[in-house]
Formats: structure tokens, sequence, C-alpha cells
């Protein structure tokens, strides 16, 4: 249980809630009601006094330079954050004993259930060679985040019947002790690592999609807010992803709109790290264990390390994920390749009871996560980050899927372009919260459901007569669909009928009785579910066709009007659960 959940995180600080047990010689976390408490402050300065708990100790802040291991009343060994020590009660420097006016407290719980309580499942995924997300309730950590006010996000609230789509950043600026010798370290920070990560609307699944910086795309104008007042940044055609950061002003704000135009999927918030993400939240938890198919001594990223499993930290776990000329085919997809890796096993790590289980650790991963990052100000509070955290603990890891954007080679080989046959699927899947991890169970489903809707004889593509109207949002969708029906399915008795005498909501095929063979056949080319056929009472005379009207509900065409239930072939993906060794 969280303290806002206990309705008093106002007056809750971590550091005074560690007491020592004088029963097991144990420290344990008090969640009972006590006074009004500092915030916690990390490194040298002025002190400022924690106030009395109810048993009349002070409480010190985590980090509180002179709190040395071994000192008077802690268990041998034992670090107890943000605990100050007991004055010793004796000349052997041993704990004062319990005064008979002192009350007894309960036999403790498990170490690992205490910790439980006190994290309350609070706990969110940090994504990415340079991205992450944090867990925390504590005001101390609102000092430690940077904000940037963009248009177009999200409030931060998270209703439970609604998608979330978070954007994570990585950017290669070179700030920080050590990073600039790492390449350009005059750059501005552009969008070196970007992944959308959408949670579905029942938090069972979660799909987190990397976008290729390499990627050659239109970057729209985008609204950015600076003290002296809104000021649009105009847009670039046929130009790589990643200057949709940093590049004449833009900031994160730009980048989602961008991801926005490539895939049609607003995003809700972006969070945004540096290089020190990567090497702080690594030493946080204590090391990522990563595994080598072979040795790999690259130059560039300086990782050198033999083939086999390994636990990596800090530059070494940054030299792992900057790692692309000696893994793969030695590019940038190569090297997304093997950052899906490294999250995947942090992913595992945060969620594993060594992580959990630890106060110190968690209070060094909150701390880390929220100096390395920079969020808009829908969530620019450890409140509203600790909500996000608890929808985004809610998904197993075996449930979370990593995925690239399908890509194909540019003409100049050192570039790429959106493949958009494989790409409109995947992005449509997204969408309608299609699991990638559970495809074959949905592909099932969704045959077993048209099949019980749909029963009856198909016509040959070659029969089946059409006349497709646009009722969408979407300029040009009849023509789009009739040169794929005509072109990719052999369906060449259709007509393009231009737009329909009123917009629609949702897809309708209206056909008559003796027309149920070519609307069976159809529904199956297109994906319509049995609710978009509409069957009239009157047969068809002659070469009447049947009637389609697209509706808002078109995403293009080819694209599954239910959403596709199996992943497109050849799209490269890794669960967040299973580890795979870098080739």
């Amino acid at each position: 249980m969280d303290a806002q959940s206990r309705g008093r995180a106002d007056e809750i600080d971590p550091a005074d809630q560690w007491v020592l047990n004088p029963q097991t010689g144990n420290y344990e976390l008090r969640l009972d009601r006590s006074a009004p408490q500092s915030s916690p402050s990390r490194g040298a300065g002025p002190r400022t006094p924690a106030p009395r708990g109810p048993q009349g100790r002070r409480a010190a802040a985590p980090g509180r330079q002179g709190a040395a291991p071994g000192r008077a009343g802690t268990a041998p060994g034992r670090e107890v954050p943000g605990q100050r020590s007991r004055r010793a009660g004796n000349a052997s420097g041993g704990t004062n004993p319990p005064t008979a006016g002192r009350r007894k407290r309960k036999q403790p719980k498990s170490r690992k259930k205490k910790a439980l309580l006190w994290t309350g499942g609070v706990m969110a995924f940090v994504l990415v060679a340079g991205s992450a997300a944090a867990y925390a309730i504590y005001r101390h950590f609102d000092s430690n985040l940077n904000t940037v006010d963009v248009a177009g996000a999200g409030t931060g609230g998270f209703k439970k019947d609604q998608a979330v789509n978070i954007l994570l950043i990585g950017t290669d600026k070179r700030s920080g002790a050590g990073n600039a010798g790492y390449g350009d370290k005059n750059s501005v920070g552009h969008a070196d690592t970007t992944i959308l990560f959408h949670v579905s609307k029942d938090r069972t699944n979660a799909t987190a999609l990397s976008i290729p910086r390499d990627l050659i795309t239109d970057i729209p104008d985008c609204e950015t807010k600076t003290p002296e007042g809104n000021k649009v940044i105009g847009g670039t055609n046929r130009t790589r992803f990643n200057e949709s950061l940093g590049q004449s002003g833009r900031n994160p704000g730009c980048t989602m709109q961008t991801v926005t135009k490539i895939t049609g999927i607003k995003i809700d918030h972006f969070m945004m790290a540096d290089f020190n993400a990567v090497k702080s939240m690594t030493t946080a938890v204590g090391g990522v264990e990563v595994c080598l198919a072979k040795d790999i001594n690259d130059k560039d990223s300086k990782l050198n390390l033999p083939a086999g499993k390994h636990v990596i930290e800090g530059e070494q776990a940054l030299a792992f994920v900057r790692t692309r000329h000696s893994v793969g085919f030695g590019g940038d997809l190569s090297r997304i390749e093997i950052q899906q890796q490294f999250l995947s096993s942090l992913i595992r790590k945060m969620k594993s009871s060594d992580t959990l289980s630890s106060p110190p650790k968690l209070w060094d991963l909150a701390e880390a996560a929220t100096k390395a990052l920079t969020v808009d100000t829908g969530i620019g509070k450890i409140t509203r980050l600790r909500d996000l955290g608890l929808e985004l603990s809610k998904v197993d890891p075996k449930n979370i899927t990593f995925a690239t954007l399908p890509v194909v080679d540019n003409t100049d080989k050192a570039t790429v372009l959106l493949n958009e046959s494989k790409a409109k699927p995947l992005f449509s899947m997204i969408q309608n919260d299609t699991s990638l991890t559970e495809v074959k169970q949905k592909e099932q489903d969704a045959k077993n459901q048209q099949q019980a809707l749909l029963k009856g004889p198909r016509a040959e593509a070659s029969q089946v007569r059409v006349a497709v109207f646009n009722g969408s949002a979407t300029q040009g969708a009849a023509l789009t669909t009739l040169t794929w029906l005509q072109n990719e399915k052999g369906v060449l008795k259709s007509s393009n009928e231009g737009n329909a005498p009123q917009k629609l909501a949702t897809t309708t095929l209206t056909y008559a009785p003796n027309q149920a063979d070519q609307a069976r056949k159809l529904a199956d080319l297109m994906g319509l579910p049995a609710t978009a056929l509409k069957q009239g009472t009157k047969n068809a005379v002659g070469r009447e066709p049947m009637t389609l009207t697209l509706g808002a509900d078109f995403k293009g065409a080819g694209v599954p009007i239910t959403g596709p239930a199996k992943a497109p072939e050849g799209v490269q993906k890794v669960e967040a659960d299973k580890q795979v060794c870098a080739k």
C-alpha cells in the first residue's frame, strides 16, 4: 500500500518509516501516521533537522553524509535507507534496550511482503538506451524531474477503459560525465532511440515499437511553447526521422506529432533521457544480464566482452546499447535489436524479487530515473508518474512485445523507407489492442467468429461485383480501395463511385439475398466483421452491384476493419520475458 492510497501522501516521508524492532533486531517499514516530514535531500549542504516520529527518533534523508556502514543500532551488514543511527546507550556502542513505556510491535511479516507493501505495486518500466520511466510517490523526487510543456500532450489521467501511448525518446546528447567522448559531443540532442510504448485498454498486453532514426519521412509543422509565447516551427519533407527533435529548435512535442503522422496513433505523453539514464539505472538495480552469441570487441562503442552471459552496468551497459558494427548486419536496425534485448532484460530485473525486496535498490532506482528523466507537464509530478506506474505494472513481461517498424532499404543504403504493406497492418493491430504475443489465439478466435457468423459458400473473387463509396474522412479512400481490390485481389467487377451521400461511422456492405456468396467473399478479402454486412430484402437484377461504403473505421486499403489477428510476415519482434543472445 503506498502513502497516497492511505490518504496522507503529503504527511509521510520515507526517511522516517524505517524503525528498529527490538524483538527481532530487524528494521521494519512503519506505515502508521507520523508528523509531517522534511523533504529528503542528497549530498552535502545545510541539514534541516527531521521532525521526531511517534517514538522520539529523528530520521535522516537517504544519502546523508556521515551515515557510515556499521553504525550503532543497525543490524550487522544491513543498510537502512534514510535511518539515522540511534544514540549509543553504553560504552560498547550498543543500542539502548526498549523502555518499559514503549509499546511493542506485532511480529513482522516477511521481508519480501514488507517490501511489496512499501512499493504498493507502483513500478513503471524504464525503457530505452536512454529512455526511462520511474516509480515513486515521494515529494523529494519532484525536484529531480525536468518538464517540457508541449502541445498535444495529455493531462496525466489514466482511465481504465482507455489505452495508453507513451513515446520514449533516447537522445544522442553527450551531456554528463564521461559522455563527451562518444561521437558528436556538440549534438543538440536528436531522437536517436525512439519507442512507441502502447498499453492495451485492459492492461493485459503492451507493444513497444522501435522507430529507426534513419527513416526518411515528413516532419509536420509543430507548435512549441516558449517563455516568449507559442512558436510554430516549419516542417520538412523527406528527411531523417531523428531530426524531429533538436533540429531547428524542435522539442519532443514535434517528435510526438511526427510519430502520429507516421502511425496514425495519438501519443498521450513522452519521456526522454540521455546517455546517463542507461548508466545510472543499470547501476541502481545492480546490473543487467545480457547474452552474447560471439566475442565482441567494438572500437566504436568500446564494448569488449567474450561470448556468453554477462551482468553489465554503468559505462559497460551504455557501450552495449550503442553497439551496432559488431552485431547483425552492422547497421542501426541491428543496434535496435540489441537494445530491445537489453530492455527486455532490464524489465525482468526491475520486476524481480531481488529488486522489489530491496528498499535501497528501489530508492536508488527512483533517484536515478527521476534525475535522468524529462517528461511533459501532464505527467510532470511524481503522483502522476505513480499513477502511470500502477497502470504499466499490471502488464506481465511475457505479454510485452518489442517490435521494429517495418522498413526497406533506401537507394542510398544509408537510410530506410517505410514498408507500408507491412506497417499498416501492424499499426492497425496496435490501434485495436491486438497483442503480438497472443496472435495465434486471436487469429483462431477471429476465424471461428467469422465462420459462425458468415457460414455459407463463397463466390470467386472474379465474380464479386461491388460499387465502392467513400463515407470516411480519408480523401481518395474509394479509389485506393478499388485499386487494391482489382490489382491485389482480382475483384475486377468493381467501380469507384466517389463520395457517399453522407459520412458513416462504420463501414457497411449492403447486398441482396442472391448476392450473399459475393458478400461473404468480399468480407473475407477486406476483413469486414459480420456486423458490417447488411442484407436487403429484394434480389439483385442483372449486373446490379453490392454497395460498399467506407466509414470512419477505414484504416487503409488492405487493412482489415476489425484489425488483423496475425502480425505481418517478417516483422522483427521479441518478447520481454525471453533472453536472446546478440549475434
